[in-house]
């Protein structure tokens, strides 16, 4: 099974704290900017988690995590909000999208690898 990570977050320096923090643990990092570049990314790669931001350009993460639910290979995969949005309505419909969990930023490195390997073994 692949232990692809595909991070979505129009901030690099966010993609790059989450591709430091779980390359070390032995898993392959993929980013893209914005929701419709990782929807692209989603169909190209075998992913086995998604960690998405939930504000972003061109299209956010609610609107990504629903389109990408609605793919063929969609539905199985884990999808964590990695965002620094805290609101229980959001968080509600976040779940209501599919998303699998959520992570506030800034994120304490220990509690993503261990979601990391709870959801992507």
């Amino acid at each position: 099974m692949s232990r692809t990570v595909l991070t979505v977050d129009d901030s690099k320096a966010i993609r790059d704290m989450v591709a430091f923090t779980l390359e070390p643990e032995g898993y392959r990092v993929i980013g893209a900017a914005d929701g419709a570049e990782g929807l692209t990314r989603f169909k190209s790669e075998t992913v086995s988690l998604v960690i998405t931001d939930l504000n972003m350009p061109v299209m956010n993460g609610i609107e990504m995590i629903r389109k990408l639910r609605a793919e063929p290979t969609g539905s199985g995969v884990p999808i964590v909000m990695l965002t620094t949005e805290t609101k229980p309505e959001m968080k509600a419909e976040g779940k209501a999208a599919g998303a699998t969990g959520w992570i506030s930023k800034p994120f304490d490195a220990d509690t993503l690898v261990a979601v990391a390997k709870k959801l992507a073994g």
